[in-house]
């Protein structure tokens, strides 16, 4: 009888072990679960080395082009490499330079002073107008450097060509120690000239600039072509033929397309001067070459002094202001040579 309920009573204990229900553990889960950091991943390129910064005494250069000069893309800096400063951080230049780059320089512009040497100095380093260089006249070898060529110098003014403005902001301005004009008993200005060694100074100083930083030929301009209804320097005594010819600075037509022109351009002045539409198109073929011109159809002020820059670059003979048939010829050829592209 013992051993029956002992063995009722180890049967009972199996079941009630056996049928326990099974008890889940509480585990807490975040409703925002905290992301996990991930590894930094190196930076890698498959470019080609770079050539390297030059350090001299802690002022870095970099003086290659490794851009494309066909796309007038630059990597070179001329003079230091400028680099901010955050307070905290470190700029490095691990990846520099992009290619993707060029100058501010795009312009040349040519001046004169109106003044002898000493006074030139005076006004362009001590008041409100500037240049990036001063040729002098006293029969040297000095050019004076007055601006910094990465910074801008006040030498433009208002002024305009083709689609740009404010040409202070693009360009490097030379400005030529010469007295610029007298008045004669008719009125007319009669220009001072250049010394021969004025003229090889600015030719050596403009290619130099030019070439360095790619300034293209329609880019290369008197004061008179950006600002033509305030200002006639360096007038019609400065010898831009002579820097096309001989330094192959600037623009200048061709003889033998103008000579084409010429006698087309004949007939309309013979037939069609007062014509308003004449008018429109000659006004239009000016400002389609680059000059800031309003299109009225009249040959109002504004025009005749817009053709009078014209004439003093190309066409220095007679700079009367009045489009005669050779100043159009020579416009005419000038558009057809440096197209807008």
């Amino acid at each position: 009888m013992r051993k029956t309920l002992y063995i009722i009573g180890l049967s009972t204990f199996l079941f009630s072990c056996t049928s326990q229900p099974t008890v889940k553990k509480n585990t807490y889960k975040s409703k925002n679960p905290v992301a996990q950091p991930k590894p930094v991943a190196k930076t890698t390129t498959s470019e080609a080395p770079k050539p390297k910064i030059t350090n001299d005494r802690g002022v870095e250069f970099f003086t290659t082009n490794i851009a494309d000069p066909a796309k007038n893309d630059n990597t070179v800096s001329y003079g230091s490499i400028v680099s901010a400063k955050p307070g905290g951080y470190k700029v490095v230049k691990t990846y520099f330079p992009a290619i993707a780059q060029n100058f501010r320089q795009r312009y040349l512009i040519l001046h004169y002073t109106a003044l002898p040497d000493d006074k030139s100095i005076t006004v362009l380093t001590q008041q409100a107008v500037s240049s990036h260089y001063l040729v002098n006249n006293t029969g040297d070898n000095e050019i004076y450097q007055l601006v910094d060529e990465n910074k801008r110098s006040y030498h433009a003014g208002v002024s305009s060509w083709r689609n740009d403005k404010n040409l202070n902001d693009t360009s490097i301005g030379i400005e030529i120690v010469n007295s610029g004009y007298s008045t004669d008993a008719t009125g007319k200005r009669i220009f001072a000239p250049f010394s021969d060694e004025q003229v090889r100074k600015v030719a050596a100083l403009a290619k130099d600039i030019v070439t360095r930083y790619q300034i293209p030929a329609t880019n290369v301009l008197a004061h008179a072509d950006i600002a033509p209804t305030r200002k006639q320097d360096p007038g019609p005594m400065f010898p831009w033929k002579k820097l096309y010819d001989e330094y192959q600075i600037g623009m200048w037509y061709d003889e033998m397309t103008k000579q084409n022109f010429f006698s087309i351009a004949q007939a309309d002045f013979t037939t069609r001067y007062i014509d308003p539409t004449f008018i429109f198109q000659v006004q239009t073929a000016l400002l389609k070459f680059g000059y800031g011109i309003d299109l009225s159809g009249k040959w109002d002020d504004a025009t005749k002094k817009t053709i009078e820059a014209f004439q003093y670059h190309y066409r220095p003979q007679n700079y009367d202001g009045i489009m005669d048939a050779e100043t159009w010829a020579i416009l005419q050829a000038l558009n057809q040579k440096y197209s807008v592209k």
